[in-house]
């Protein structure tokens, strides 16, 4: 007896359903980012696209391999682990990077939060600092 004949059928059919779902996911994420306009909305399908394809295929993986030995099986959990602290910290560096660069460009994008609309510097609380009184009149 091969190993794949120790699986149940229905392990079989869970395993093709998320797979399949994993691959939508993967399509819905590229369609995005083909169709969206500027990078701030293209960043977004793909990284949660991604996200749940992988999710999807783990557990394809861990439904397969535990049926298989006849156990749990945890090691695909570590992909999923580390995709939720890699992807939303590189999203935000990139996010940060993009909007860096247009700022230097002089595009029209929000001030940073630390400095106010007419380019003086305000604190955490928004309350201009620096310059005692300059804002009076």
């Amino acid at each position: 007896m091969t190993a794949p004949e120790l699986v149940p059928y229905w392990v079989e059919w869970l395993v093709s359903l998320l797979l399949v779902a994993s691959g939508l996911m993967a399509l819905t994420g590229a369609i995005g980012l083909v169709r969206l306009k500027n990078f701030f909305q293209r960043m977004h399908p793909p990284a949660l696209g991604a996200t749940l394809a992988t999710w999807c295929a783990c557990g394809a993986s861990l439904a397969y391999f535990s049926a298989l030995r006849g156990g749990p099986v945890l090691q695909p959990w570590l992909v999923v682990i580390l995709l939720c602290i890699t992807v939303p910290i590189t999203t935000i560096l990139l996010a940060r990077a993009a909007l860096f660069r247009q700022r230097a460009a002089g595009d029209g994008v929000p001030p940073a939060l630390s400095q106010a609309p007419d380019g003086r510097r305000v604190d955490e609380t928004g309350r201009v600092v620096g310059d005692a009184g300059a804002d009076l009149p």
